[in-house]
């Protein structure tokens, strides 16, 4: 049966000489695979620049709820990005975004609202030009809300602690290494006070930037299974200083 669905693409893998599979999330069906024969043809009617990590889809697919590889009957790039593949700044965050939504976003079925986020996410970044070297930390800050492990917001900004295991912020050294202190735990949750639209007016210098990237991987990891380590974001740190 065929279905309309908006779809960001994740990541795409060689299968043959000429065709790929290419890990779509997509907003009416979540995590799917999907084989594209001769995407790798000069005259491919859906081509590998087509399929850049986090290219914006269009998509009429072919959908069957087994779990298997699904089939693409018609793909568009909507809307196209006009500036993240070309500008050196954007293409690394995009490089880092996605690795860290692949860790992420688990394939267990439709969420529009994550879906929305992450699409919205990616428009303002191509549509953007300033604000954007701390981009990556209040998508990180933001996309926990959909993942289910957003912070406390209670004590933000009063507190001299945020305790990563449980989330919250407190007024008292945790039993744990896994905390932010002062002056770490201020910036922290000024991030939480932001969102795209003002971000250009948090001023974060590299030291506490890259500070803050490596504590909320470490968040992650806490809340999420097998997340693992992020390797892109030293390339992410190294173009932003």
């Amino acid at each position: 049966m065929l279905h309309k669905t908006r779809g960001i693409v994740f990541k795409t893998t060689s299968y043959s000489e000429n065709s790929v599979i290419v890990q779509v999330f997509t907003e009416k069906f979540g995590m799917q695979s999907y084989m594209v024969n001769g995407a790798k043809k000069p005259k491919a009617k859906i081509s590998l620049n087509m399929l850049q990590s986090l290219s914006l889809l269009d998509m009429v697919v072919y959908y069957k709820n087994t779990g298997n590889v699904q089939r693409i009957k018609e793909l568009k790039n909507s809307p196209v990005l006009q500036t993240i593949p070309y500008d050196i700044i954007k293409s690394s965050i995009a490089l880092f975004l996605n690795e860290v939504l692949y860790k992420a976003v688990k394939p267990q079925g439709t969420d529009e609202s994550l879906f929305d986020f992450v699409f919205s996410a990616i428009e303002w970044l191509d549509n953007q030009t300033e604000g954007l070297t701390n981009f990556h930390l209040l998508f990180l800050i933001r996309l926990t809300r959909y993942l289910g492990f957003y912070p406390d917001r209670y004590l933000a900004g009063e507190a001299d602690y945020f305790d990563m295991k449980n989330g919250v912020f407190c007024n008292y050294k945790p039993d744990t290494t896994l905390y932010l202190s002062p002056p770490h735990t201020n910036n922290f949750a000024g991030l939480l006070q932001y969102n795209f639209e003002n971000l250009s007016q948090l001023k974060l210098n590299n030291e506490e930037r890259r500070y803050l990237i490596q504590k909320l991987l470490d968040y992650y990891s806490l809340h999420i299974e097998s997340f693992g380590n992020v390797r892109s974001h030293d390339i992410l740190e190294e173009v932003l200083s």
